[in-house]
């Protein structure tokens, strides 16, 4: 009797980006995405309606349109088409860095319904313009390292603390700003600490949902207090349908198109920025073709914004610090949170109870999730080469900028009234002085790289200089870092270039882990015994005094030299290996003799693995003290360290 073979049927993974929750999931969390993205999204129609005398019918008929034409934006970026769309979980909403223009748009072209059409005649140019120029400006990606990309994310971050601040602090029954009210505080830092006890607590789901039950329980608490109500719910329409060109014909003016095309610009930087971090979030890897697709979709958005009565738009960051803060990775939740802002924007009394949401309760929540988008920004710069000074001058110009705009914003009214679309926001003028910064650093005139070895000043070696040496002049430099002979170094100047300082690190560690376990052996075999004499008196070489130098080890009482030689005679014994330790990672000499006595219960090949990582260990150090001598900004954060063990 045969048997039928069949081959083993293979399940395709899908990467959580791509997964479809279940129903009552994806409402849920579509609802939070909406509820942390609502105060945001009906900021800027509420700004500009005060701004350019509009009255409140038409105020109604903007977030409507608003809240509509968002749905549909953040559907086309989190679901996409053909090339539109980067397909992750990136909510759409109006860019704040369009409101100054269109404010001075409106007001040059008279104010009210005029000035209205005016400004969507420079949308609808600015989004079929940023749609078809999406390509070229994804191919720019290359100047959009860690360095870049991690300083905007910090940025942006830092820079919208002040709005959840703004909201922290506004009156909780009128929304009135900056008043004086413990209330107000109660309410913000309650929610606050509302988010951070369910993420402690609670595990899975609960967790996921902790903004969202933070502002339901803030609301909740608030309405029982009589400092929330839902009485505009009664008086709002059921049914609000929004119609192409409600405010009339849109009017092309050639000033406002160039101001609108510059916020759009800058808008592409924002969403690079945001794509980049909610990559960083999600574990997806983002290419060119990530950046054209996503502001494809901004410019996609935006002339649809310019048809149905909106405006400009781009990534929500509030939302990316959604993501980060409850683990739901699935874009389909972006796209259902999409829907839903469909039919708020189509049923005016479902907005109506949203909306009903104080505004220090959003101030609550805003303060998490925007401190959350700082933090991968942060963790995106923990990649960078900070041993290149280049870099710190990079992220410290761009942070002090952004930091001073946001704090001094008044500083702008020093400028001509057309810089203020550069120096009136935080976000902007660091993203641009990253940019800028990167460019003129590292892409204008001879790449040296950084410094690596030897001394502050001209005898310093620089990265490029360590690609063009000779074997034995490579050898002669970074010999050092392991003791005997010298193949290390020898194998490790055959993977050159360096692209940096760590690739050149990691050279070192890669040639030693790959090599054969004799010559391994034979290299373990130079290191001196802890606290031996030679070591005390130079003779093992400069490099070996500091290392245990650092430890106390040079300089034993007859007590400790007699218990470390007693050690290290056992060790040789059992192992035929001196015992190798990098005292500078332990904190004092009895920590020392603790650790040894602890090996010499190992097996032999897991004490091989132990004493390979305590040489790399070793490595590391000397190498980090070659740059930090040849890089005076680094030296004395080292020195600075050193001097509080």
């Amino acid at each position: 009797m045969s048997q039928t073979q069949t081959a083993p049927r293979t399940r395709k993974v899908i990467h959580p980006v791509d997964e479809v929750l279940p129903p009552q999931k994806l409402a849920l969390y579509g609802f939070q995405h909406v509820m942390a993205f609502y105060a945001g999204a009906v900021i800027v129609p509420i700004l500009l309606a005060g701004a350019i005398n509009l009255t409140n019918d038409q105020l109604i008929a903007l977030i409507n349109a608003d809240l509509f034409t968002c749905g549909i934006a953040s559907i086309i970026q989190a679901a996409g088409f053909w090339k539109v769309g980067v397909r992750l979980p990136l909510l759409q909403g109006v860019t704040f860095t369009a409101v100054s223009p269109m404010i001075s748009i409106g007001l040059d072209a008279g104010g009210g319904k005029n000035g209205l059409v005016t400004i969507y005649g420079s949308v609808l140019v600015a989004g079929l313009a940023t749609f078809l120029l999406a390509p070229y400006f994804s191919k720019l990606i290359k100047y959009f390292p860690p360095v870049v990309t991690g300083t905007v994310i910090t940025i942006i971050g830092i820079a919208l603390l002040p709005v959840a601040a703004g909201d922290a602090t506004a009156d909780a029954k009128t929304g009135a700003p900056h008043v004086d009210s413990g209330k107000s505080l109660a309410y913000a830092m309650g929610v606050l600490l509302l988010i951070v006890l369910i993420q402690r607590i609670f595990k899975g789901f609960m967790a996921t949902i902790a903004v969202l039950l933070g502002l339901v329980v803030g609301t909740m608490v608030a309405w029982i207090a009589g400092d929330a109500s839902f009485s505009s719910v009664k008086t709002a329409d059921v049914v609000g349908v929004t119609t192409p060109f409600h405010f009339g014909a849109p009017k092309f003016a050639i000033g406002a198109i160039v101001s609108m095309l510059v916020v759009m610009a800058i808008t592409a930087v924002e969403t690079t920025g945001d794509v980049f971090a909610t990559g960083e979030i999600v574990e997806k890897r983002i290419v060119s073709d990530d950046i054209a697709r996503a502001i494809r979709a901004d410019g996609l958005a935006t002339f649809i914004g310019g048809i149905f009565n909106s405006f400009p738009y781009t990534c929500f960051a509030e939302n990316v610090g959604l993501v980060r803060l409850t683990r739901v990775r699935s874009r389909w939740v972006v796209v259902t949170a999409g829907v839903i802002m469909i039919v708020i924007g189509l049923i005016p009394k479902i907005g109506a109870i949203v909306a009903s949401v104080p505004r220090p309760v959003l101030g609550g929540a805003a303060l998490a999730m925007f401190a959350t988008v700082a933090v991968v920004g942060i963790q995106t710069l923990s990649r960078v080469d900070f041993n290149d000074h280049r870099n710190i001058v990079i992220v410290a110009t761009s942070l002090a900028l952004a930091g001073y705009v946001t704090a001094y914003p008044d500083v702008q009214n020093a400028l001509p009234h057309w810089a203020h679309i550069i120096l009136g926001s935080g976000i902007t003028i660091g993203s641009l002085c990253a940019l800028l910064l990167n460019f003129v650093f590292h892409h204008v005139g001879k790449d040296f790289g950084p410094a690596v070895a030897g001394r502050p000043g001209d005898s310093s070696v620089r990265l490029d200089q360590v690609n063009a040496m000779s074997k034995e002049q490579f050898v002669g430099l970074f010999g050092h870092l392991f003791q005997g002979p010298a193949w290390v170094a020898e194998r490790a100047y055959d993977q050159r270039p360096f692209r940096d300082t760590e690739d050149l690190r990691n050279s070192f560690q890669e040639v030693l882990f790959s090599a054969d376990k004799d010559e391994q052996r034979e290299l373990m075999s130079f290191y001196p015994d802890l606290g031996h004499d030679t070591v005390a008196e130079h003779q093992a070489g400069e490099e070996s005094f500091k290392d245990q130098a650092a430890a106390g080890l040079t300089h034993l009482d007859d007590e400790d030299h007699a218990a470390f030689g007693s050690l290290a005679a056992t060790y040789r014994e059992k192992f035929g290996v001196p015992l190798i330790v990098s005292v500078r990672d332990v904190e004092n000499k009895e920590d020392v003799l603790k650790q040894g006595q602890a090996r010499l219960s190992h097996s032999p090949s897991q004490e091989h693995a132990l004493s390979l990582i305590e040489m790399a260990k070793i490595a590391g150090h000397r190498f980090e003290a070659s740059v930090a001598e040849a890089n005076p900004v680094q030296a004395a954060r080292t020195q600075r360290f050193d001097n509080l063990n």
